[in-house]
């Protein structure tokens, strides 16, 4: 039987025998050989060994690919699944996927596991890559499966098959003495995984993410090509540690979380401080840019929520209350069905378009109790939320716009480094196939006039609309998912907006749904995190500590501080009776940018001595010198639209 491939390049050549990937890159070239984990067959990726017997067209997958590191992954959690097994064979194994950065597998097992399991899981694995054993793909009689499954005492393998659609074959893959469930593909022997990957934490995790379902044992950990990207993330990881926002909040006083309000935060004084500094940053930005604030309420009737489509597309997630006469209202998880009622409270006219209407908005939504994250996951968090509703030629400049202010105001808290996704339509949708093929094109080209770079995200856009995100490299190479830009031509029409336009006639206006920091809590913990506490002079929640040395400086330093405070400097006075070496240690660990030491020659002589974070110069100043040169550092980013 000859078989007909077609290589990348466009070469074609037949083959008498079905080939298999290894064959093909082998043929190819000895090095890629070497460098093959899988194979493109026409759309779908194959294992490398799996005999190729039709006509197709094909692409080698490599190890340092995108999708050869997920692949390197995917099998790491499966090497992990059977060292887990040999070490603890009473344990039942459930799902393990490959993720970003690395893998997981979920455990069921009566006694938990300890840090110290994980380093004799890991020289396990290790073992299992050296015997090298064979990776082989079979297919099962689906009953033969389950019942293979419920011999061993897998019982949540055989639940899983029992849920997978009667159309789709059973793969199993078989290495060494192992047996697991997966659709694959695999690489061809546990060996070609080589070693160098890590075990790095554990946690729990409900059994399919439901709470009602037992709690299970998850084992995280991480793979790579090679071992110099394994060091360098560990080596990330290690620097995440020291700069987990969780505990710059408690260094800092910023915030704190406790079980009695799950995924809400108690701000703190000086938390609260710096979170209106970036409200009071944004609101300069967008009015300069022409948005018109507004607020609309928490709270509103199932029954607006049933006509924009929230309720059948996102109501698990919505928090709900019945009301002793028989409504029900729910707490708003978004701002965009109340935006759409100002637009509708008054008869409009094109010549009103654009109109952009914006909001610090608190709203709230059900995120599972195991995914909540600190700032970064959260339930209840103001949006700084703004819709932009335009005609359909106005899309394309509004866009652009939105995209414009939007990288402008990244830059100013230090992220150059920005990445766009374009993200199309979802399965789980509202609106008609060609309202959301119009909605498509149109943000296409607009995403295409603003001359950025993107990349597909395919089928995950909102339910309402296709979406950009902008994706944030933090100082340590992580990237964050912040800002979106939404086109949206259903909800206005289920909503029934509209104005008049040059023909007297009533036309739907399209809205833009935008978001810049999106989260203000999940971006506060970002910039915490990017600049490890240190946050520039001006957006520090106390700029300057002014502390004395022996307590004839005390009333020196009340008024320096009111000084300060009157030039607009957000200063705090220290004159506890403890030594100077202990406060100026608090106050750095608090991340105070600047410290004002205050002694007995300062105040005769009205100078003051400066000691900034993270340097170990300090210098004398005369008082008024030293008010200028705080004044000027404090000057932020300008309110001028970018």
């Amino acid at each position: 039987m000859s078989v007909q491939i077609t290589f990348p390049d466009g070469a074609v050549k037949n083959f008498e025998a079905p080939p298999d990937g290894q064959q093909l890159a082998n043929e190819i070239s000895e090095s890629l050989g070497r460098e093959a984990v899988a194979i493109r067959v026409d759309a779908a990726l194959w294992d490398l060994t799996r005999p190729i017997e039709q006509d197709a067209t094909i692409e080698i997958i490599t190890r340092r690919s995108e999708e050869g590191v997920e692949l390197l992954r995917h099998d790491a959690a499966h090497v992990m699944a059977e060292a887990v097994k040999e070490l603890y064979p009473e344990t039942q194994v459930t799902i393990g996927p490959a993720i970003e950065n690395g893998f997981y597998y979920d455990f069921a097992r009566e006694e938990p596991f300890v840090p110290d399991d994980l380093l004799e899981i890991e020289d396990r694995m290790r073992e299992i890559v050296d015997r090298d054993e064979t990776i082989a793909r079979e297919v099962w009689d689906r009953e033969d499966a389950i019942g293979y499954f419920r011999s061993i005492g897998e019982e949540y393998k055989a639940q899983i098959i029992e849920d997978i659609d009667e159309s789709e074959p059973i793969t199993l893959y078989r290495q060494g003495d192992f047996v697991d469930l997966c659709r694959g593909p695999h690489l061809p022997s546990t060996g070609k995984l080589g070693k160098a990957f890590k075990l790095t934490k554990l946690a729990g995790a409900y059994w399919r993410g439901d709470s009602k379902n037992p709690m299970l044992q998850r084992i995280y950990g991480t793979a790579w090509p090679n071992e110099k990207q394994l060091k360098v993330y560990l080596k990330q990881l290690e620097e995440a540690e020291k700069r987990d926002h969780r505990k710059l909040g408690k260094q800092m006083g910023l915030f704190h979380l406790q079980e009695e309000a799950p995924g809400a935060v108690f701000w703190h004084p000086k938390g609260w401080t710096l979170l209106q500094t970036l409200i009071d940053y944004m609101r300069a930005k967008q009015d300069a840019a022409g948005y018109l604030e507004v607020n609309t309420p928490e709270l509103m009737d199932r029954s607006l929520w049933e006509a924009s489509g929230h309720w059948e597309s996102f109501g698990d997630n919505m928090f709900t209350m019945d009301t002793p006469d028989d409504r029900t209202l729910a707490i708003k998880p978004m701002n965009c069905p109340g935006h759409v009622q100002v637009f509708n409270h008054d008869l409009r006219s094109y010549r009103d378009l654009p109109m952009r209407i914006s909001e610090f908005g608190k709203v709230h939504r059900y995120e599972p109790s195991g995914a909540l994250h600190g700032l970064l996951r959260v339930r209840a968090f103001i949006q700084d939320d703004a819709h932009i509703f335009c005609t359909q030629d106005q899309i394309t400049s509004e866009s652009k716009n939105v995209c414009d202010l939007l990288l402008g105001i990244y830059r100013d808290f230090g992220f150059d480094d920005i990445h766009i996704k374009y993200a199309d339509r979802p399965t789980n949708r509202v609106g008609a196939d060609e309202v959301w093929d119009a909605a498509e094109k149109a943000l296409l080209e607009a995403t295409e006039a603003t001359g950025l770079e993107y990349t597909f995200n395919p089928g995950e856009g909102a339910f309402y609309g296709p979406k950009l995100e902008f994706v944030l490299r933090d100082a340590i190479g992580r990237d964050w998912q912040c800002g979106t830009l939404q086109v949206d031509l259903n909800l206005p029409a289920r909503l029934g907006a509209h104005y008049i336009g040059e023909d007297s006639q009533k036309h739907t206006p399209v809205m833009l749904h935008r978001a810049l920091f999106g989260s203000l809590e999940r971006f506060t913990g970002i910039l915490l995190e990017h600049y490890a506490g240190a946050l520039p002079f001006w957006l520090s929640p106390v700029q300057v500590a002014v502390t004395t040395i022996v307590s004839d400086a005390d009333n020196y330093a009340k008024e320096v501080t009111t000084k300060l405070k009157v030039s607009g400097i957000k200063a705090r006075l220290d004159i506890r009776n403890e030594k100077i070496s202990y406060k100026v240690r608090d106050h750095s660990l608090q991340k105070i940018p600047v410290i004002l030491v205050l002694g007995r020659r300062e105040a005769e002589q009205r100078t003051v001595t400066v000691r900034r974070l993270g340097s170990k110069q300090q210098e004398n100043l005369a008082l008024d010198e030293a008010v200028t040169r705080l004044v000027e550092d404090n000057t932020g980013p300008s309110a001028s639209a970018n």
